[in-house]
């Protein structure tokens, strides 16, 4: 929940302004509330977590190999583990003031006048919508190094110092050495409805078979499938695909392979002008640490008079870290027929 240091305006201080604080101080919280209980893309394509540091820094480690015989009466052989990669997710402020000016208040014989009672609300959902919005362009530009989101710069690399989808994501491991994987790839995905079942079905097949540091196979099942919010029959065919019990458009009474795999996100702010989508598996995102948001510093709000100019006014402040700790959750395809920078061919 968002923090409010609400200063009470006695008429000792400002009866003018004294009579907006109360309801203005109750429609932010009856609208911070409101917006606390709805769920987002944060929910669904994030791990979410608070921070008490300036960053937050995610480790990675492998695992042990597989047990070793031995003869009887030997000893065990010695084995370790390595650090991998390593990330470092920095918190960015963000501020936003509203203000009543003093005229506005001179003007308004009862209450906060009309015009005022939505402007508080605003005010909450503003906050609310930079997170899930920074959380959106954050995937949705993550074939890029960073990219710059309201003045601030946001690291989009992983932790081999990669964008999160690229075809040459490397290994931290002497043991694999010189060996790259790729969670990104351009191919005919979408062209008709069998077409799009076999790509989340190859899709699946490559995100299962991503190895790990030791180059052991992961295994993780593709459950979440992301699309543009701007490609409607991308998104009929991708309901109809996911959605029917029987291979979509087909004579026969062929079994759907997709039906029942996937929770469907239509990522609002993703508008793409060709089909793309992306596939995450919700586990290996929990287990990897992979897409993370960090609440450093929820809603602040505060409150005053300026005394320059008798306007009264409303601060809110808030700290947020955003990033990518893996990249091995997720997958991401666009449909070309040219090759895509730093992309794989869909075979």
């Amino acid at each position: 929940m968002p923090n409010f240091s609400y200063s009470v305006m006695s008429g000792k201080n400002d009866p003018m302004f004294g009579k907006f604080e109360h309801p203005i101080k109750a429609l932010i919280e009856n609208e911070s509330n409101l917006c606390e209980k709805n769920k987002s893309i944060l929910d669904v394509l994030f791990n979410v977590e608070k921070s008490n540091r300036y960053a937050e820094t995610i480790m990675g480690e492998s695992d042990f190999d597989t047990f070793m015989a031995k003869e009887e009466g030997q000893g065990a052989e010695n084995d370790s583990v390595e650090k991998t990669y390593d990330k470092t997710i920095s918190h960015i402020e963000f501020a936003k003031e509203f203000t009543i000016t003093r005229k506005m208040a001179d003007d308004a014989k009862f209450g906060m006048g009309a015009n005022m009672k939505n402007k508080p609300k605003k005010f909450v959902r503003a906050y609310y919508k930079t997170r899930v919005k920074l959380a959106a362009q954050a995937l949705i530009n993550a074939t890029k190094a960073s990219f710059v989101f309201n003045k601030a710069t946001v690291d989009l690399t992983a932790g081999d110092g990669l964008p999160l989808f690229h075809n040459k994501h490397t290994y931290s491991t002497e043991k694999m050495k010189g060996k790259h994987q790729s969670n990104y790839f351009y191919g005919d995905i979408s062209s008709d409805a069998t077409k799009f079942q076999r790509t989340l079905s190859v899709l699946a097949n490559k995100l299962r078979n991503l190895k790990d540091e030791n180059g052991e196979i992961m295994g993780y099942t593709a459950d979440t499938l992301i699309i543009p919010c701007n490609r409607p029959d991308l998104e009929t065919m991708a309901k109809a695909v996911i959605g029917t019990e029987r291979t979509a458009g087909s004579d026969f009474n062929d079994i759907n392979t997709q039906y029942g795999n996937w929770t469907l996100v239509v990522l609002d702010y993703w508008e793409a002008d060709k089909d793309e989508i992306m596939v995450m598996s919700s586990e290996a995102n929990e287990n990897l640490l992979g897409n993370m948001f960090f609440n450093r510093v929820k809603l602040d709000i505060t409150n005053g008079i300026d005394p320059h100019t008798r306007n009264f006014f409303w601060n809110g402040y808030c700290r947020m870290g955003i990033g990518f700790g893996a990249w091995k959750h997720m997958l991401r395809a666009v449909n070309s027929s040219s090759a895509v920078t730093n992309a794989d061919a869909l075979a």
